[in-house]
């Protein structure tokens, strides 16, 4: 790498990870703020309020990686551009194409870093902020998991009423229903464990129907254990309660696998998942639309114009491709185009004109 090419990826690099660190900074001195509002409900001190919001930065750091790598590649290149070292960059042969792949280089490179960053650690260190608080306000740190909830297995209806920490189940049903879609038994246990491969349950209750001529026959008989192999893991009964957005990429991938196999709906798993793919190439569009405002004719407006413009748009830009998200959701479109889509004509628009204004 020459020094030049050195110098600007320096310079991105600074300007990034200032404004990461501002960005952090605001997120957590609000969420500090609101923290406040539950300081001494039971051993809830400002202590606990302040690891709170530590834990969390991970999370905030990987949500907010796209606006805050493009507000550091447009605020070192505006920098570069308002002392003139663009100019003479262009006077000594390095093309504004050049200028703007090397941009692009460094804010892939970034962003990278923090998808790894946000899909290994921040699941991690949420969760322990999430269960650190929750017994430092007194709360049950298994009350997450406590909500009843449905879940179909193949041909299998599961309901289970009480679910402690995803390995204990109380009052769990199981509907088996055959492949004329009709009941042929109905199992209830008071109690089942679950090492994510089967189900152990306990005190069983099996209902069959046996269907004749004229009549169906019911059965019943009594088990102290009965095990039910299952096709769910402990992390897709964990998701249940989760938004795909507070998902780990590999289980939303997970969810949408095991969905599709029992025939189930997984459209607002795919247009999450499709939307976290596309995010490089989202980066790049709004990039290179913020670029074209750095390069564009000094007379039509102030640098510092520019730059709030080509920012504004670029954010506005991934403000409509989660509404095309969104939209996709609605009208069952697919949601790998809904969401590329817009950022490949964007990609395409914008490298036409930067063509024409290195031309130029």
């Amino acid at each position: 790498m020459k020094i030049r090419d050195r110098y600007i990826a320096k310079t991105l690099l600074n300007y990034t990870l200032v404004v990461l660190l501002l960005w952090l900074s605001i997120y957590s001195f609000f969420n500090f703020l609101g923290e406040l509002n539950s300081v001494g409900i039971e051993n809830y001190t400002i202590l606990s309020a302040f690891k709170f919001v530590v834990f969390k930065i991970p999370e905030v750091a990987y949500s907010q990686a796209s606006p805050v790598i493009l507000l550091g590649c447009v605020l070192g290149m505006g920098h570069l551009a308002a002392s003139n070292q663009l100019l003479i960059f262009q006077v000594s042969g390095f093309s504004i194409l050049k200028i703007t792949k090397l941009t692009i280089k460094n804010a892939l490179f970034f962003i990278i870093i923090l998808i790894t960053f946000g899909e290994v650690l921040a699941p991690i260190s949420s969760e322990y902020a999430k269960n650190s608080r929750s017994i430092a306000l007194g709360n049950d740190s298994f009350s997450n998991n406590q909500n009843s909830f449905w879940i179909r297995d193949g041909d299998n209806f599961i309901h289970v009423e009480n679910n402690i920490d995803g390995k204990l189940f109380n009052d769990i049903t199981i509907i088996e229903v055959s492949s004329l879609n009709k009941i042929d038994r109905v199992i209830q246990s008071e109690t089942a464990s679950f090492d994510g491969n089967s189900l152990e349950m306990k005190n069983s209750h099996i209902f069959s129907i046996e269907e004749s001529n004229f009549f169906d026959t019911l059965s019943a008989k009594e088990r102290k254990s009965y095990n039910k192999i299952v096709s769910f893991d402990q992390d897709l009964i964990e998701s249940l309660e989760r938004e795909p957005k507070d998902l780990t990429t590999i289980n939303i991938i997970k969810q949408i696998q095991f969905l599709s196999d029992n025939k189930l709906r997984s459209g607002i798993f795919e247009v999450e998942l499709y939307k976290r793919l596309v995010k490089p190439i989202s980066l790049i569009a709004m990039i290179l639309m913020a670029m074209l405002f750095i390069f564009g004719s000094s007379r039509d407006a102030t640098l510092g114009r520019k730059i709030f413009f080509g920012v504004a748009l670029a954010l506005s830009f991934e403000m409509l491709s989660r509404i095309g998200g969104a939209i996709a959701l609605s009208f069952d479109f697919n949601p790998l185009i809904s969401s590329s889509l817009p950022a490949v004509l964007v990609i395409l628009i914008s490298i036409t004109l930067l063509i024409k204004k290195s031309i130029s």
